[in-house]
């Protein structure tokens, strides 16, 4: 029922964020209020208006970027379309062919655009293609199961649509998955396996400095998540009688690790809007039009991660296996690994990610690199100046070296 609670509650205060749109008082000519009085009600109305989550993947909105010494459009284009995710590609037509790299995006909670920043930054010099996951409840029953090894399947069929000379780089919670794949496409000698392989901030062993997501996963059994935190679909959706871990649920856990500074962001924009302050408030608008944007995952999917990636940290402890035989990272020996940390990273702390070092016990050591970004939270890793200004510059000549 808690799905079907949460649409009802949805739906009852739909009319109310309705009634406050048309009740904008700067949509309203002819008002008489002094205009002090009409900018603060103005905002009040665009607060209840806001008071929403979305479930449509937002728009990337990269329609060009600097190449060289001009700007160059950027179109999305579908290079392959399976049921749980579309491998994107971000086209353009340049001059010089630029290296290609596959940005496996999270799968916990919100859209592959939550990654726009890396993209954007990516796109100055290289071929960027993006995993663009799927809302679980706008899939069809009849599509079948997704779990952890159907995510590695997709990655490596997204690597082969690439083609030979392919890189990835993963963010977060797909790390594992990440090198899970490249250490069966290393193990198969597929031409497709990547030159270079970029893991940030992710879960590749929970073991080391465990965080309060962390402890969250294990501190419970698995029983606990199937009883309490999976839903059903209702049946008004496409994906209807899919059971799935609810994106709204994910979005509440994740806003109560800071919860102070979700209410003084919301505070700062009421005072921007009430003081027609539109650049401030956009910015505000924006991230949190992204934030609330939320997907569903399927319940095989959440459960295999908490269960086999958190409780068990199979990959390692050198247990994981895929279609019923184990994978090997030691099989690793031509793919350039990197790995980036935040130093003030609290959902995945310091050594879980750098772990794949040990794990890719093949490497020579001048195809291996840890790069540990002190100043960055876990966000701070992907997204804004740091990624740009500092942590970017590695991933591109980890990437060049290998061309």
């Amino acid at each position: 029922m808690l799905y079907q609670f949460y649409q009802l509650q949805d739906d009852l205060i739909e009319p109310w964020r309705q009634l406050a749109t048309a009740l904008r008082l700067d949509e309203l000519p002819g008002m008489k209020l002094a205009n002090g009085v009409a900018h603060h009600a103005a905002a009040a109305m665009e607060m209840v208006s806001r008071y929403r989550l979305t479930h449509e993947r937002p728009d990337f909105g990269i329609r060009s970027v600097p190449v060289g010494n001009r700007e160059v459009p950027v179109v999305e284009e579908v290079a392959l379309d399976l049921p749980f995710g579309k491998l994107l590609h971000f086209a353009k037509d340049v001059d010089t062919p630029q290296p290609p790299v596959l940005v496996v995006a999270p799968l916990s909670g919100h859209f592959a655009t939550l990654l726009r920043n890396t993209v954007e930054v990516l796109l100055r010099d290289h071929d960027v293609y993006i995993t663009d996951w799927v809302n679980a409840r706008d899939v069809p029953l009849e599509a079948g199961r997704f779990g952890v090894e159907d995510y590695v399947d997709y990655l490596i069929q997204f690597m082969e649509k690439i083609g030979p000379g392919g890189n990835i780089l993963a963010v977060c919670q797909p790390c594992v998955q990440a090198l899970i794949a490249v250490a069966v496409m290393s193990q198969d000698n597929n031409p497709a396996t990547p030159r270079t392989m970029t893991l940030m901030a992710g879960p590749i062993d929970t073991r080391e400095s465990p965080t309060a997501v962390n402890k969250l996963a294990t501190d419970r059994p698995l029983s606990w998540f199937e009883q309490n935190v999976i839903a059903t679909v209702p049946w008004r959706h496409p994906g209807g009688g899919r059971r799935v871990y609810p994106g709204f649920v994910q979005l509440t856990a994740f806003m109560a690790m800071n919860m102070p500074r979700h209410r003084e962001a919301h505070r700062k924009l009421y005072q921007h809007l009430a003081k027609g302050e539109s650049a401030e408030a956009t910015k505000i608008k924006d991230f949190y039009d992204e934030y609330f944007a939320v997907l569903d995952l399927t319940e095989e999917f959440y459960l295999e991660t908490v269960e086999r990636i958190f409780q068990r940290a199979e990959l390692a402890e050198g247990n994981f296996t895929y279609r019923g035989r184990k994978v090997d990272p030691g099989a690793i020996r031509n793919t350039a690994l990197l790995t980036v940390e935040g130093g003030r990273d609290d959902i995945c702390a310091l050594g879980q990610t750098a772990a794949a070092h040990e794990l890719c016990s093949s490497l020579r050591p001048h195809l291996k690199r840890h790069h540990l970004q002190a100043n960055v939270g876990h966000y701070g890793v992907f997204s804004g100046k740091r990624w740009e200004k500092e942590i970017y510059p590695i991933v591109r000549n980890m990437i060049l070296s290998m061309e």
